[in-house]
């Protein structure tokens, strides 16, 4: 147990989250502003009372995303395309919430399955690329986001606007077309189907062979080829579960308040890139995948507590994100000196 809290204490992730406290505080000492006060009021404003569910909801996107980035990372392949899986998820949720002749509890079990089914089937698109025409993932993914988030812009400008209204949004999904909500607050059951998907991956990822030959071919990609792993088929199966649950972040979204696609909203708040920072600070391991969302979770909501209360600017916690990355990034790849070898004297 002891070995275990001194290796944490020295891991690369936890001097990156020291150190990008400390240069934030650094920050807030040059702006005049109180460091203690300033994250005092990221704590309260992101774990208190009045902001734990909208924490809890921010949680659910940052993570859901970061579990779909982190499943190919975990073999060193990286998908981009999160936006592009996640709003077709969405969009093609909405289409069939809107139009599915079901009682509303099945539409809203299919509108799910439908979601995620979009954002597999475009991810599995961008590996197909990759095994057939040569295409880096990390480019197919990226440059196949583009025409996704354009068609559903334009689904939803057009041909599912909203009559009479002047926003970029379809028209309002069916009574009780909806996933069920937690008492009050905006936190819904899409928070629950992302732990079951985090609790999936720990399962597969420490208790299976197929999570050993995942966490093999990241290590060494040309030794897991030897040991007989069929590269192709394992992006292709990656990349489809990796973006069946960007789909299914899409699909939540839409489900969740205010019941509708609206353009850009699951875009705008960057819930791929802050999906990708936390898969990235915690190596693309389950556990801390989940607790480094989390982490940038209550960054994203209490940075707005700050900003009221202290007037620092909410930017400040965008900063704190970089340099963590930075940080762990320059770590792992000048760990440290070892010593060198004693010449020997003759």
């Amino acid at each position: 147990m002891n070995d275990r809290i001194s290796g944490a204490l020295r891991s690369p992730v936890t001097f990156s989250v020291l150190a990008g406290v400390v240069i934030g505080a650094l920050f807030l000492v040059g702006t005049g502003a109180d460091p203690v006060t300033a994250y005092g009021a990221v704590l309260t404003g992101a774990l208190g009372a009045d902001g734990i569910g909208s924490t809890l909801t921010t949680t659910t996107s940052v993570l859901g995303m970061g579990l779909a980035l982190a499943i190919p990372l975990r073999a060193r392949l990286i998908n981009l395309g999160g936006d592009g899986q996640m709003v077709l998820g969405g969009i093609t949720a909405a289409v069939t919430g809107l139009y599915s002749p079901l009682p509303a509890p099945l539409t809203v079990v299919l509108a799910l399955l439908t979601g995620m089914a979009a954002g597999a089937a475009y991810a599995a698109l961008a590996a197909l690329c990759e095994n057939h025409l040569g295409v880096p993932l990390l480019v197919s993914s990226l440059l196949l986001s583009y025409p996704a988030v354009s068609l559903a812009s334009y689904l939803a400008r057009y041909p599912l606007k909203e009559p009479g209204s002047s926003l970029p949004q379809t028209r309002t999904l069916p009574d009780g077309v909806a996933l069920p909500a937690f008492g009050d607050s905006t936190v819904t059951v899409g928070l629950v189907l992302v732990a079951v998907a985090a609790a999936a991956y720990w399962f597969t990822d420490r208790r299976t062979a197929v999570g050993y030959e995942i966490r093999m071919t990241g290590l060494n990609a040309r030794f897991s080829a030897y040991a007989g792993v069929e590269r192709r088929g394992l992006t292709l199966r990656l990349m489809s579960v990796s973006g069946a649950l960007a789909g299914l972040v899409g699909a939540v979204g839409v489900l969740s308040f205010p019941y509708r696609f609206v353009d850009g909203s699951l875009t705008a708040p960057g819930y791929t890139w802050t999906g990708l920072t936390a898969a990235l600070l915690a190596t693309a391991a389950p556990v801390g995948t989940v607790v480094s969302s989390f982490f940038f979770a209550v960054l994203q909501v209490g940075g707005l507590a700050m900003e009221r209360t202290t007037e620092v600017p909410r930017e400040l916690t965008q900063v704190l994100q970089a340099i963590v990355i930075v940080f762990l990034a320059a770590r792992l790849r000048f760990p440290g000196r070892r010593p060198g070898r004693r010449k020997e004297t003759v």
